[in-house]
């Protein structure tokens, strides 16, 4: 099952993470068994007055769609782990379960990996580009005061900021608009789910909550 103590990197941040922008599968988290939520997770439904699309399925490998998993790993329940590697995000139940997510991630170069805590969290987020990636994409000067949350915002429709002590390590749970790009790497460090699946994480996550990203390489 899930090993997590021999790849953690808990050092530094690295300077080259500059947070979210818009922008084969190494299967390390356990593939079963597995209890499958169902398609009918995916529906389009309305949430604070924005209207989110139906997500296509057939379109996204079925390792990537939400699945109730067994875990046998010692982080305890709430806890959120990150394999960038397989493309999965793990969020431990408890009593041996775990709720595991399809996610994107960052392209290389951009990764993080460690321990980190969720301080904030937001629905419908504004996102504002660091300026480090307005230097690299110009075009993206026009959001510079920042994006007003939407069905257009990279962040989607929940985002949970992530911290070590006071230091917001400028990585994010977000949603995204492109649910196409789960299981892939398209953004610039940040770990997208589908907004159905985001927004499901959100509710279970809390202010405090222990996040665990993986490194990218066994050691």
């Amino acid at each position: 099952m899930v090993e997590i103590s021999r790849r953690l990197l808990v050092g530094g941040l690295p300077l080259i993470l500059s947070g979210c922008a818009p922008g084969l599968m190494t299967r390390r988290f356990p593939r079963g068994p597995v209890f499958g939520l169902g398609r009918a997770s995916y529906a389009a439904f309305e949430d604070d007055g924005y209207y989110v699309p139906a997500v296509d399925t057939a379109r996204i490998d079925p390792a990537f769609l939400r699945q109730n998993v067994g875990y046998s790993g010692h982080e305890g329940p709430g806890t959120i782990i990150v394999d960038p590697g397989s493309r999965h995000l793990l969020f431990v139940d408890g009593g041996g379960r775990a709720t595991r997510y399809g996610v994107g991630v960052g392209r290389q170069g951009f990764g993080w990996s460690g321990v980190a805590t969720v301080k904030r969290k937001a629905k419908w987020p504004s996102w504002t580009p660091p300026s480090q990636m307005i230097d690299r994409q110009p075009e993206l000067e026009e959001f510079a005061e920042g994006m007003e949350g939407g069905l257009d915002n990279p962040l989607g429709a929940r985002a949970m900021y992530l911290y070590q002590g006071d230091r917001d390590t400028l990585y994010r749970i977000h949603g995204t608009n492109e649910p196409e790009t789960i299981g892939t790497r398209v953004s610039s460090g940040c770990i997208r789910l589908i907004n159905q699946d985001v927004i499901d994480l959100y509710d279970r996550v809390r202010i405090g909550s222990k996040v665990v990203v993986l490194g990218t390489h066994v050691s």
